[in-house]
């Protein structure tokens, strides 16, 4: 018997620990070279892992195990033949008889033996399957060897089949029922996080408001000829985005981080944008910026939106990050106080926009206001520093030409 010993790769620096959300492959199943025999579930990213020889597969780790850089998963015993018929090729169709015209074609006949992804979702299909309640037996895969593809699961799942005839209990009215789950790998690392920035940094949270009336009639007249030319919509985040950029350049500081006994100064601006998914909140970075135009910003938002839901960002598109945006007003938050996503020493937030009577030139009008929060580290930022910072983007922001002027 001659044994290969699977173990969990090295992912990424800042990975020391996995969890098996899947297996590919069943547990004595033969499988090939490079093929996926199971999902890694990381705090960035779902991640396949494929065979490094064929032979028969033996379980050691189990699902939802969490397992460190270099520990044990599976072993492959490679003095197992292939079974038989499992390599022939398809007979050619040269050699196949047209059928008679008054004959109805014969239905290709199923394989005779399933491979590792027959019926076996990809890490966006599971997902969506996942979140809207569809099971895997229920969903045909049209990709390579019956795997099922992210359209299979997004048209299962806007097409449910009509649930079996069960006799359910009544629920009864007051019930103390409770319920006990796993932390997903994700909300683990989002609450390690969370509460080391608390502990680990001198937060502080400072306020503006920004009148947006300016800003959105731009967007109003501009929008339609932005759309033909870019074909993406000027949305309201690269306009922040870039605003925050410009700001950042003016003060360093608010774009620097801690090391040690250090302070480390970026000439770059890699603005991470924070990401609501299924679970949880991730926050890749749009990187450079201050030398990118509305429209690269606006695209590659929406491309690092879409990876981000459906569990598909890579290891690269997560690292980085000098400074963050959130929005809570997409939730409608009025206010609140972002917590700094570590190592950077800032995060601005940004709310729902509300109509609120407002004094201009000695008369109320009713104007569209926001208003901003910027926690900050005090360690690195000084009071007076993150007001100015701040108070720089909302100038810009209420005068949103100067943006466009760099000025």
């Amino acid at each position: 018997m001659s044994i290969v010993e699977m173990k969990v790769p090295v992912i990424g620096e800042s990975i020391s620990e996995v969890t098996l959300s899947q297996w590919l492959k069943a547990d004595g199943e033969y499988v090939k070279i490079d093929e996926p025999i199971c999902e890694f579930e990381s705090d960035k990213a779902t991640l396949e892992f494929p065979a490094e020889a064929s032979g028969k597969l033996i379980y050691v780790a189990a699902e939802e195990d969490d397992l460190e850089i270099g520990a044990l998963v599976a072993k492959i015993d490679t003095s197992v033949a292939a079974p038989a018929g499992s390599d022939k090729p398809a007979a050619p169709a040269a050699k196949v008889e047209a059928p008679k015209a008054e004959t109805p074609a014969a239905p290709v006949a199923a394989p005779a033996t399933s491979n590792y992804a027959t019926g076996h979702p990809s890490p966006a299909a599971a997902k969506i399957m996942r979140e809207s309640g569809v099971d895997a037996s229920q969903v045909k895969g049209t990709g390579v060897d019956g795997r099922i593809t992210k359209e299979d699961a997004q048209k299962a799942a806007s097409n449910p089949p009509a649930p079996a005839t069960v006799n359910t209990p009544t629920p009864i009215a007051g019930a103390r029922t409770s319920r006990r789950e796993k932390m997903s790998r994700m909300r683990r690392t989002i609450a390690t996080r969370l509460v080391s920035a608390k502990n680990n940094t001198a937060m502080l949270t400072t306020f503006n408001e920004v009148d947006l009336s300016e800003l959105m009639t731009m967007r109003k007249k501009y929008q339609e000829k932005f759309v033909e030319k870019n074909g993406v919509k000027l949305g309201f985040m690269s306009l922040f985005l870039k605003a925050c950029s410009n700001a950042l350049q003016a003060m360093p500081a608010v774009n620097a981080q801690i090391d040690g006994n250090e302070i480390i100064y970026h000439d770059f601006v890699d603005i991470s944008v924070a990401i609501s998914t299924p679970t949880g909140l991730v926050v890749p970075p749009v990187k450079n910026v201050e030398s990118k135009s509305f429209a690269d910003i606006e695209k590659e938002i929406k491309v690092l939106a879409g990876k981000a839901r459906e569990g598909s960002l890579t290891l690269d598109e997560m690292k980085g990050g000098t400074f963050t945006v959130t929005n809570g007003g997409v939730f409608g938050s009025l206010v609140s106080t972002p917590i700094i996503n570590e190592p950077q020493s800032a995060i601005l937030g940004m709310h729902t926009i509300k109509q609120r009577p407002i004094a201009v030139d000695g008369k109320v009008e009713i104007r569209p206001m926001m208003w901003l929060a910027l926690s900050y580290d005090h360690r690195v930022i000084d009071g007076s520093t993150s007001v100015t910072f701040l108070v720089k983007v909302k100038e810009q922001l209420e005068d949103p030409y100067t943006l466009m002027l760099d000025i």
